[in-house]
């Protein structure tokens, strides 16, 4: 005997709104677990990329000497405007070029990216290598909109 064609199998009943209040009041203990769950799982994620700085924190360490700029954009984007003294090292090339970083293995190495989502791929990378590393939040777009100064080449 063949199996019924799933197009042909009529579907009863739609599920709305109303059906999924229910569902959610009436299982609200696996709801909150399961809510808890995607909550520690995107928390850890974010952790094992790296600390988040905001543009004062990274202008301070900057100053200070005490950390090193990685700038993970294309390189296109890279020569329309970077932070001065940042290496541009494309995120696609991160494991061919990490060795380029061993001469600031003593300082913090902050990434940045277009809009602060990009570096956490590249942190958890650099993490896993033993590099201490932050990222800058926001990217350059906080970098643009707190009107600091870009060099171009």
């Amino acid at each position: 005997m063949r199996a019924p064609d799933m197009a042909s199998v009529p579907f009863t009943k739609e599920v709305t709104v109303a059906d999924f209040l229910v569902f959610v009041s009436d299982q609200w203990v696996l709801v909150s677990v399961f809510l808890l769950l995607v909550y520690v799982f995107i928390f850890l994620e974010q952790a094992k990329a790296g600390k988040q700085l905001s543009v004062h924190d990274v202008t301070r360490m900057l100053n200070a000497d005490e950390g090193f700029l990685v700038d993970v954009r294309d390189a296109k984007e890279y020569a329309l405007g970077h932070i001065n003294s940042s290496l541009n090292i494309p995120s696609t090339k991160i494991d061919e070029r990490m060795a380029e970083l061993e001469s600031q293995r003593d300082k913090v190495i902050i990434l940045v990216d277009k809009h602060g989502q990009q570096a956490a791929a590249v942190g958890r990378k650099l993490r896993q290598a033993g590099f201490n590393v932050c990222r800058l939040r926001g990217g350059m777009g906080e970098w643009l909109v707190q009107n600091l100064p870009l060099v171009s080449r």
